[in-house]
């Protein structure tokens, strides 16, 4: 791959990258650190404001607007993290992913002064649109430096990372909302986010590139309002408005008008914010579809596994972070072998079915938990739907990258974080419907039009004071969570089927950056032959 000489006296030499396929240097390691770093900010900010979120309404009021401190940043999140894949391709994934931090640190700080609701839903959506540049830009960047066969096992460190996080948020928000207030839930963000600057800037030398071609504003904006229709659906559909109000149906048109005319735009600009030719590869598609049913299924299940084992187990809902260990130990510890196979042998096409398999068994096995079930039996099933996720949640984006040229490294990295992050969205929304709905049916059977209204009409019954009931209520409610959870988990079980058999039709592409041969539907299967591709649609790259 040609490169402008960088200038006399210039002691900082670029990295070898994946895509030219040079060897890593000692100075990895600190870069990966910090990318770590990186990551388990985007994904502990949530589980730690999620505890403080009762504490913060107490002091700023809104509760009618509590759902929007997450709603902002998720929103925000989603919508800009195929932008962000994009300018990390055109601009230089350092820069990019510099800017996202800054931009992230801003809004943690400023959530952490905000004087009313209205000011931290404004301030978390800032706060989002650096989480997505994080998210992406972590992925994007370990696929600059390091080779699709090698990447497993880095990869199943960000597993661990987002493992991490899941489990310790609930535990960390509710120490530092009790000994040193809500406000160091955002500002405990900003000496670890100084850490990762720190360490990005000084360690991560990365090709700067210069692209001539213009920023897709008319695609980004269409998409944008695209995603935002769609997050608003699954967000307010069943709770703000009835699924087919005109409000619901009028985002639906607004929303499939949006796409429509994305997808027109981005077939005739010179540089679309998310390239469609990505979609022509088979495999690229059907990872696609994959990470959605992995978000999908993943957050749901996620959501209402605690509420059962607090409603129905009487477990303590401070411990509620402690309750998921089973789940993220089984996670983690998949999620670290199969990298290493992965790296050990270039095969990950067992992991993808393997996984579909296991996500499907264990929302199976969860979907027969009742008020007699155990902590101990609930906890054997959550490893069987930990390991699941261990062998899909990293290895669908090391097939997603693996599919794409090296120059599309970014958007291939944010569509597979997107698709994820909707999924997601529509798993919680979905199946929190299927919740609500069983609940409220049971609790009519068992205690008659009473029962209806303590779970109707937005009424919320409190894990904490749930002892506090008369028996004949608690008991009623206990059925009623743990019928509405197994419809979820079934419901789930049922979706996680579709991708366990999209998991068959993938192929075995072999992994850039090891000693399979080639194959003609693998682009950029050799590494030198990308480079070299990717060099021609490059007019100028400085090392930086």
């Amino acid at each position: 791959m040609s490169q402008k000489a960088a200038p006399a006296g210039d002691k900082q030499a670029a990295i070898p990258s994946a895509a030219d396929g040079g060897k890593r240097p000692a100075s990895v390691r600190v870069v990966l650190f910090a990318l770590m770093i990186a990551m388990l900010l985007a994904m502990l900010d949530n589980m730690i404001v999620g505890t403080a979120m009762p504490t913060i309404v107490g002091e700023l009021g809104g509760m009618d607007h509590l759902s929007w401190v997450v709603t902002a940043y998720t929103l925000a999140t989603a919508a800009s993290t195929p932008i962000w894949g994009k300018l990390g391709d055109m601009y230089g994934r350092k820069g990019a992913f510099l800017t996202s931090i800054v931009l992230f640190l801003i809004g943690s700080a400023l959530s952490g002064m905000a004087q009313d609701m209205s000011q931290l839903i404004g301030f978390r959506a800032v706060q989002g649109l650096g989480a997505g540049g994080l998210m992406v830009g972590v992925m994007a960047i370990i696929g600059d430096l390091i080779p699709p066969r090698e990447r497993g096992k880095y990869q199943g460190m960000m597993a661990g990372v987002m493992a991490v996080a899941m489990v310790g948020g609930p535990l960390v928000g509710g120490t530092i909302t009790d000994h040193l207030g809500w406000r160091w839930t955002f500002y405990i963000n900003l000496p670890l986010g100084a850490i990762a600057l720190a360490m990005v800037t000084a360690v991560l030398h990365l090709p700067k590139k210069r692209a001539r071609g213009r920023i897709d504003y008319l695609g980004s904006a269409l998409l944008t309002i695209g995603i935002t229709a769609l997050v608003l659906i699954t967000t307010w559909g069943g709770t703000e408005y009835d699924w087919l109000s005109g409000q619901i149906l009028g985002l639906g048109a607004v929303g499939v008008v949006a796409l429509v005319a994305f997808v027109f735009v981005e077939r005739k600009v010179s540089e679309p914010v998310l390239p469609l030719h990505i979609f022509r590869n088979g495999n690229f598609s059907l990872i696609t579809v994959i990470g959605f049913l992995v978000g999908f299924v993943m957050f749901g299940s996620m959501t209402f596994l605690p509420l059962f084992q607090q409603s129905v187990q009487g477990a303590s809902a401070t411990n509620s972070g402690l309750l998921l260990l089973p789940l993220m130990g089984g996670l983690l510890v998949v999620s670290l072998i199969a990298g290493r196979v992965t790296t050990q042998t270039g095969k990950y096409k067992i992991f993808v079915v393997g996984g579909g398999a296991l996500l499907t068994a264990g929302l199976a096995l969860l979907s027969l938990m009742d008020t007699e079930t155990t902590r101990l039996t609930s906890s054997l099933y959550m490893i069987v739907l930990g390991a699941g996720m261990g062998f899909l949640m990293q290895t669908t984006m090391l097939v997603a990258q693996n599919s794409v040229e090296m120059k599309d490294l970014g958007v291939g990295s944010s569509s597979a974080t997107l698709f994820r992050t909707i999924g997601g969205s529509f798993g919680v929304a979905i199946l929190g419907a299927i919740f609500t709905n069983q609940v409220t049916a049971t609790m009519v059977e068992r205690l008659g039009k009473a029962g209806g209204k303590m779970t109707g009409g937005g009424a919320q019954m409190d894990p904490k004071n749930l002892s506090k009931l008369p028996p004949p209520i608690k008991d009623a409610y206990a059925h009623a969570v743990a019928s509405g959870s197994h419809q979820v988990f079934l419901w789930g079980a049922v979706i996680s089927v579709i991708g366990f058999a999209a998991a068959w039709f993938l192929k075995e592409i072999p992994l850039r950056g090891g000693p399979a041969a080639k194959s003609p539907e693998a682009p950029g299967t050799d590494a030198d032959a990308d480079a070299a591709a990717a060099a021609e649609r490059m007019p100028v790259v400085e090392a930086v």
